[in-house]
């Protein structure tokens, strides 16, 4: 029987994740092992989160149907004429966005703004989203909004909002700063072509006009603490104003932050984990920070961020360890997925993983080489 044409492009993207599949078999395997009642999975999930992200999902889809991303990436090529300097543009941007909008949404502006270049010019699409999702875990770990297992560590630390980026300063100024140098190194300084008669693009000024609109209750509904209104809110204005761009969303990666979130409460709840994980309480020092980059690398930062502050009050140590577990492993960070799957580009995983884990081993080390306390 064939799928209808609308229900076909909803349920394409949950018929061809790998990931979501993966996930789902190994929840079902951890059951067996940790058979743990509905309630408590659920009490798992973070549902605040989920609906941040599923609005912005809608929104971005909507600016980026409007066309205007492929117009503003006609206007940045015109005036960034090198392919060094555009990467450098790009991957500064990311870096500086995510310290104030958190890294998710900075990557919901780049991302799609890159690869909307692809139609411009011959661009490594790629290799710019890789270097664009280490730069929102390197500027995202400055200040305490920047990344959500900073705002955890900063309300449980007492710090003030400077005393907190006084704090990170010392490793994240240096690791952005290294970033920058090897995006400087890996695009050569080569001139852009970009093609003839992609050098104006119109967009729907309507279409756009209406995303940010709702982008802004969005984010002063979110403020006041009301994730589930504000996603509503989003879903009520998209129905009304641009319902064809809700078929092109990306609605698998929400089923895969979900099954994310059962499948660790089902990993953390195995009796045969239960010792190893009572042995974080009297961790310090060096251990207690390779073991922050360790778990980042099994269960991703902000689960690992959650874990940890659960057995130790240390939150310096923490929030070094957390975030520099960002990098390596594209589980390390949420932000790497949402970038990875937002690209689309062949190969990416593995270009992600040749550039990000030597870049773990060399943050590990300028975090190690700092004072605990």
């Amino acid at each position: 029987m064939r799928i209808p044409a609308p229900l076909s492009s909803l349920t394409r993207s949950f018929r061809h994740d790998r990931l979501l599949h993966a996930l789902l078999v190994a929840g079902l395997l951890l059951m067996l092992f940790s058979p743990l009642p509905w309630p408590v999975l659920s009490a798992s999930i973070d549902y605040a989160t989920l609906a941040t992200l599923a609005g912005l999902m809608v929104l971005t889809k909507g600016i980026e149907e409007s066309g205007y991303l492929d117009h503003l990436g006609v206007k940045v090529i015109a005036r960034l004429r090198h392919e060094r300097s555009l990467a450098l543009f790009l991957v500064g941007a990311a870096a500086a966005l995510s310290t104030v909008l958190t890294n998710d949404i900075a990557l919901f502006i780049i991302v799609p703004l890159t690869v909307g270049l692809s139609g411009i010019a011959n661009l490594p699409i790629g290799r710019l989203v890789v270097f664009e999702a280490l730069a929102v875990n390197a500027g995202s770990m400055l200040t305490p909004i920047g990344n959500p297992q900073n705002i955890l560590l900063w309300q449980k630390s007492g710090l003030s909002f400077v005393g907190f980026i006084g704090q990170m300063a010392p490793l994240a100024l240096p690791i952005t700063a290294l970033l920058l140098l090897l995006t400087f190194w890996a695009f050569p300084a080569q001139a852009i072509v970009a093609t003839a008669h992609e050098r104006w693009r119109a967009y729907s000024r309507g279409l756009l006009a209406a995303c940010v609109a709702l982008y802004l209750l969005f984010l002063l509904l979110l403020d006041l603490g009301h994730p589930g209104v504000a996603l509503l809110t989003v879903l009520a204005g998209a129905l009304l104003l641009f319902r064809r761009v809700l078929l092109d969303v990306d609605w698998s990666l929400i089923a895969v932050f979900t099954l994310m979130f059962v499948d660790i409460r089902l990993l953390t709840g195995l009796p045969l984990l239960q010792e190893p994980l009572a042995g974080l309480a009297p961790l310090h020092g060096a251990g207690l920070l390779l073991a922050g980059v360790g778990l980042s690398q099994l269960i991703s930062n902000v689960p690992a961020a959650i874990l940890l502050t659960e057995y130790s009050h240390a939150y310096r140590l923490i929030a070094y360890a957390v975030n520099v577990g960002g990098f390596g492993f594209a589980l390390g960070s949420l932000a790497n997925l949402i970038a990875l799957r937002m690209a689309k580009t062949p190969g990416i995983w593995r270009e992600f993983h040749r550039v990000s884990l030597p870049f773990l081993l060399v943050a590990t080390l300028l975090a190690a080489a700092l004072p605990p306390h």
